[in-house]
């Protein structure tokens, strides 16, 4: 069972529609007893970190999130999802989950940057992770965010986009998976990293 976690932080339709194209029928839960079920998990989200966390505690799903990474299941952050799985977020000052070691950042402001950045840019994926296998070096993917997931460890960085300074956008460690960009919004190439995902059994060699 695919469940796709819904902590009131938007981007689900997109998520379920994009899996529904995949033929994969997905499970949209707000409980922590379906999230323990799952046998993969999608953690996708837009929003501000202090909200979204104060929600997944409300709901018990912050000690969902961190059973089912112990238990070695296979799980997908995206954008927020991608930010608050690792320990802080600068934005409002937030402790977050501790999955990943590390801190989420502001996008650095500059002459002629746009914040939030918004629209599509390549990623330099680095290692061989198997949910990135098969993308061209020249793909574009979809972002939208004002924060960066900056991990601990630079072995848990799997890519890398320029937007006025290179900022990590995948990054992974064990069985956790996450990308800054929206997989579920960047067409064909999006298409191919859902379908690694679900192919995949959760294990890479960092």
């Amino acid at each position: 069972m695919v469940v796709v976690i819904d902590y009131q932080a938007g981007n689900i339709t997109s998520v379920v529609r994009s899996l529904r194209a995949l033929g994969v029928d997905s499970t949209v839960t707000e409980g922590p007893e379906e999230v323990l079920r799952a046998r993969r998990v999608i953690f996708p989200g837009v929003g501000a970190a202090g909200e979204a966390m104060a929600t997944l505690k409300r709901r018990g799903l912050d000690i969902a999130l961190q059973e089912v990474f112990s238990r070695n299941m296979p799980i997908l952050g995206i954008c927020l999802g991608a930010q608050i799985v690792l320990d802080y977020s600068e934005e409002n000052d937030t402790p977050c989950l501790g999955l990943i070691p590390g801190r989420t950042r502001a996008l650095p402001r500059g002459p002629g940057l746009k914040i939030p950045h918004m629209g599509w840019n390549r990623v330099d994926f680095r290692g061989s992770h198997p949910v990135f296998a098969g993308l061209p070096p020249t793909a574009e993917y979809y972002f939208v965010h004002s924060f960066f997931p900056e991990p601990r460890e630079a072995a848990m960085v799997l890519g890398i986009t320029e937007h006025g300074m290179a900022f990590p956008s995948a990054l992974g460690s064990k069985n956790l998976v996450a990308t800054q960009f929206h997989p579920e919004k960047s067409g064909r190439y999006g298409l191919k990293i859902l379908e690694n995902f679900l192919a995949w059994d959760g294990s890479y060699a960092e």
